[in-house]
């Protein structure tokens, strides 16, 4: 859907309605801290513009990024994922630390063990 459609009878531009509305569901922002930070950058708008621009439009908006992420997730034929070991010190001991991390960079599971025991950390 284009923007001129969306956003038709509103004075402000598309830009800092998607920019606030991007703010407050990408961050964990409240609706003041999103009023703040708009306002250090020379755009004076109320928490409360901020909660009806999101109920308006945050749907919208959220399909938008989940379209775009699909897209982005099929170029990428096989999710990759990697393991990786850290030695920690817990309480003055040395402890594995092993990690599944994907592409992204996401820790997707943790487990400490006491041991150097790959074939336990991968089960």
């Amino acid at each position: 859907m284009s923007n001129a459609g969306i956003f038709r009878y509103f004075k402000t531009s598309p830009e800092i309605i998607r920019l606030a509305v991007m703010m407050y569901v990408r961050y964990p922002l409240s609706l003041r801290n999103v009023e703040d930070l708009l306002h250090e950058r020379g755009i004076d708008i109320t928490h409360e513009t901020v909660r009806f621009w999101w109920n308006r439009f945050g749907t919208i908006i959220a399909a938008e990024i989940r379209r775009s992420r699909v897209q982005a997730m099929q170029n990428f034929r096989h999710r990759r994922w990697h393991f990786n070991e850290v030695f920690v010190k817990i309480n003055g001991v040395k402890h594995d630390l092993w990690r599944a991390v994907d592409h992204e960079g996401e820790v997707l599971e943790r487990l400490v063990t006491k041991r150097r025991d790959k074939k336990a950390a991968l089960n």
